[in-house]
């Protein structure tokens, strides 16, 4: 079962790029392997939808890739068939309750929420000036 589940993740992740790819122009880069896949995809395109056409051409990469990496029979079904749509798991998204917001370094509590500091930067500023021409002062 473990092969079989990495099979089928390789097979999805490998023709989704080699999807985009074509798309982008680039498919005559892949590998040959890729390039049979992609035009066995689009001859399924014509006859059946694309996501029909998408699940066939995986089912064939996958089974490609089991018994690549040693698997040993038919490959097992690894998608589990789900009885209701998954969007009935879907949760609504909450926002969080806003985080009250803590008081400052020199608040005093709720009553200073709006004040500013109490000591501005323009005091001390002029608290060091006097400061500094005390002591010039003082050493005349």
């Amino acid at each position: 079962m473990l092969i079989a589940r990495r099979a089928d993740t390789r097979a999805r992740a490998d023709f989704a790029t080699w999807k985009m790819m074509a798309k982008l122009n680039g498919a005559s880069a892949l590998p040959p392997e890729a390039q049979e896949f992609l035009s066995s995809y689009r001859n399924l395109l014509a006859q059946m939808s694309e996501g029909e056409a998408t699940e066939a051409t995986i089912g064939a990469i996958y089974k490609a890739y089991y018994v690549e990496m040693g698997g040993a029979g038919t490959p097992p079904d690894v998608r589990p068939r789900q009885a209701k749509p998954a969007a009935d798991n879907v949760t609504a998204f909450r926002r969080p309750a806003p985080k009250p917001k803590n008081a400052g370094f020199f608040a005093t509590g709720a009553a200073s929420g709006a004040q500013k500091r109490p000591l501005p930067v323009a005091l001390i500023f002029a608290c060091l000036v006097v400061v500094y021409v005390g002591i010039r002062l003082y050493w005349r």
